[in-house]
C-alpha cells in the first residue's frame, strides 16, 4: 500500500470518516528542505462525524495523531481540510 492509499484507509477506519479525499503534491515540492526528493507532500480532506463540536486544531491533532510514524519519514507535510458531514453538506452544496 503506498503513503496515500495509506492515509485514506487509515481515515476511513479510525475516524469513521464518510468522505476522504488525498491529493499527492509532492511533485510541487521537489528539492524542498526536508524532502529533497519531493516526497511526501499530501492535501487531505476529511470529512466525519468525529469533528462535531471541535475546534480546528483539535481537527487536525486527531489527524495528526494518526500518523505519528509515518511523519517521521514517509510524510512531511498535510494539508488539512476537516469538516463535520453537516459543514461539508453546507459547503458543497452552495
Amino acid at each position: 500500500m503506498d503513503t496515500r492509499e495509506l492515509i485514506i484507509s487509515r481515515l476511513r477506519d479510525r475516524l469513521q470518516a464518510v468522505y476522504v479525499e488525498v491529493e499527492d503534491e509532492s511533485h510541487r515540492h521537489a528539492g524542498h528542505a526536508g524532502a529533497k526528493g519531493g516526497g511526501g507532500h499530501f492535501d487531505v480532506t476529511v470529512v466525519t462525524q468525529e469533528f462535531e463540536g471541535k475546534p480546528l486544531v483539535t481537527r487536525h491533532r486527531m489527524v495528526y495523531g494518526l500518523f505519528q510514524e509515518e511523519l517521521k519519514q514517509a510524510i512531511h507535510a498535510l494539508a488539512l481540510h476537516t469538516w463535520t458531514p453537516s459543514e461539508w453538506e453546507a459547503r458543497t452544496s452552495r
